[in-house]
């Protein structure tokens, strides 16, 4: 069914207020960007460090109330600098890498984007005094099986770790959205038109999904349930019921007027490392609370001691700048999945 925003209580947060979105050029980040736009800011900065996906955002939202920073997360110094530039007082952290078996063979990237990224849009965050911050998370920080999951994990600790005393900061946790640049709805329509195969890595798999214009339209009404002074918060959208993956292939090759198996072959590749046969929005280790929206939860995480978090990310931080993806690995899986947190059986291939 179709969300409902509380458009009055999104505009009051935004309207006249300096907003700076990270990972602007992103498919997540450009659609917070259009919906902020609609709401009149006094600024929108527009942050990414992919020139490219920059220029092409930048080059839809024109106008006096929009600016650029073409610049990395993971870079501190760049980060204290443009938010001293810019003194934002709304944050959407959004920019990250999400794909679960690249990071797999790369974990110092994720380490360096995910959770050092983070650290530095946090840190830069509290100097300027920014008011309400809202950060991307992911189902797969739940039980996370991979690297990405167990750095989104990490993203999400610090978020409330560093939450300043007066701040309203979150993190919000959905599952897949439809269209995202490398989600499964666009691979498979490239599959379809070039005849097949269409690859589907086993047949009992399922995900949650989201569209993209939705699960933003959530973010937003997220960020307005944050309460100044109650901590960093997680929040988890509503994404109704799993789709089998195996019935959304066949679904979409029926649509493109062809059937399954005669006109386009199905191909069962075989789980890739990191990955789930199903994900969780929620551990049984974490209580949930309704909140003032149906389609958004409050969760009350496990957390990690805030010294071992940062004596933990120190680690993390020296291994990666060191390109030391073997110890990196290591120290994610044993700050991110401590005893008594391991996952279910839906994890097939825990990193």
């Amino acid at each position: 069914e179709e969300v409902v925003t509380d458009l009055d209580a999104v505009r009051a947060i935004l309207t006249g207020r300096r907003v700076l979105i990270t990972g602007a050029g992103g498919s997540i980040g450009s659609e917070i960007a259009r919906q902020v736009l609609a709401c009149d800011p006094e600024l929108l900065v527009l942050l990414d460090h992919d020139e490219t996906h920059l220029h092409d955002v930048a080059g839809e939202l024109r106008g006096d109330a929009v600016g650029q920073g073409l610049a990395d997360i993971r870079n501190r110094r760049q980060m204290l600098r443009l938010f001293d530039e810019y003194r934002p007082t709304v944050v959407f952290h959004a920019a990250a890498h999400k794909h679960v078996p690249l990071l797999e063979a790369h974990p110092t990237e994720a380490v360096m984007t995910n959770i050092i990224g983070t650290s530095n849009v946090l840190d830069a965050a509290r100097q300027v005094g920014v008011e309400r911050l809202v950060a991307i998370s992911t189902d797969k920080a739940v039980y996370p099986s991979s690297v990405m999951g167990a750095s989104k994990r990490l993203a999400e600790q610090l978020v409330i770790a560093r939450t300043p005393p007066e701040g309203a900061y979150c993190a919000v946790r959905f599952g897949n959205v439809l269209g995202s640049r490398g989600s499964v709805v666009p691979t498979f329509m490239r599959q379809i038109e070039a005849g097949g195969p269409v690859t589907v890595t086993d047949p009992r798999m399922t995900r949650f999904f989201m569209s993209i214009e939705e699960a933003v339209q959530l973010v937003l009404q997220a960020s307005t349930l944050a309460e100044p002074g109650s901590g960093g918060e997680v929040f988890m959208l509503d994404m109704g019921e799993p789709v089998l993956i195996l019935d959304l292939a066949e679904r979409m090759i029926r649509l493109s007027g062809r059937q399954p198996g005669t006109d386009i072959e199905i191909e069962i590749t075989g789980v890739r490392p990191g990955e789930k046969l199903a994900e969780e929005l929620v551990a049984l280790e974490e209580s949930e609370r309704p909140t003032v929206h149906p389609s958004i939860r409050g969760v009350t995480p496990t957390t990690i001691r805030v010294d071992q978090l940062e004596t933990g990310v120190a680690r993390l931080v020296d291994q990666a700048n060191e390109l030391d993806d073997d110890d990196c690995r290591s120290t994610l899986r044993a700050l991110a999945m401590p005893a008594g947190h391991e996952p279910p059986s839906t994890t097939v291939t825990p990193f």
